[in-house]
């Protein structure tokens, strides 16, 4: 995925530029970043302090990992379906990436059953509230990125993606496969620093 381009300035030399749209992506996507690397230093930090909660993490983060890298790579296919103007595996990939984007999602709330069942609740013992912190703002972004598949969607049927037109399925596989490398992060962090 390319996502600056050559252009020739009124001089006539070579300058680099990039979509508009994906510049403020990338904006977005680092902002994001930074915010994550906030929290977990603040977790890093508040566990130092002590009086810290063990938590046996619920068994569905891996059923929700496994969803999350399956859906990266169905999207990965409406993307390489694209390029080839194969509208019905755009539709296909795309439609499959929404269905385990939404499995994801009710997985993270089977997660917040199983993590109440244990008596950890977002108030109480920080260990707790920062996996519902983490868990929670993931889940967001990722409410965004249906979103976003959802317009990809629509215009896949308006035929408006296809190798011609690859901005808005290259923008929306870029933001997707940072969630999925997002979520791996995070419940890495988590398993290593409980």
């Amino acid at each position: 995925m390319s996502n600056t381009a050559s252009i020739l300035d009124k001089n006539g030399v070579m300058v680099r530029s990039m979509h508009p749209k994906k510049f403020a992506m990338w904006l977005f996507i680092i902002s994001v970043v930074m915010v994550f690397i906030s929290l977990t230093s603040a977790y890093i930090v508040k566990k130092a302090e002590g009086d810290w909660l063990l938590i046996d993490f619920p068994k569905m983060f891996n059923v929700t990992s496994i969803l999350i890298v399956m859906s990266s790579a169905s999207l990965h296919f409406a993307y390489i379906s694209a390029k080839q103007n194969n509208l019905f595996r755009i539709r296909l990939g795309v439609v499959v990436t929404g269905v385990l984007a939404l499995a994801f999602i009710v997985g993270q709330y089977l997660s917040w059953r199983e993590l109440v069942a244990q008596d950890v609740f977002f108030v109480g013992n920080p260990a707790g509230s920062f996996i519902y912190i983490f868990t929670g703002l993931h889940v967001a972004h990722l409410v965004g990125g249906v979103v976003f598949l959802g317009i990809v969607l629509v215009n896949a049927f308006r035929y408006k993606v296809h190798s011609k037109s690859m901005a808005q399925i290259e923008m929306c596989a870029t933001y997707w496969h940072f969630l999925g490398g997002l979520w791996l992060y995070l419940y890495l962090f988590l398993i290593l620093n409980n």
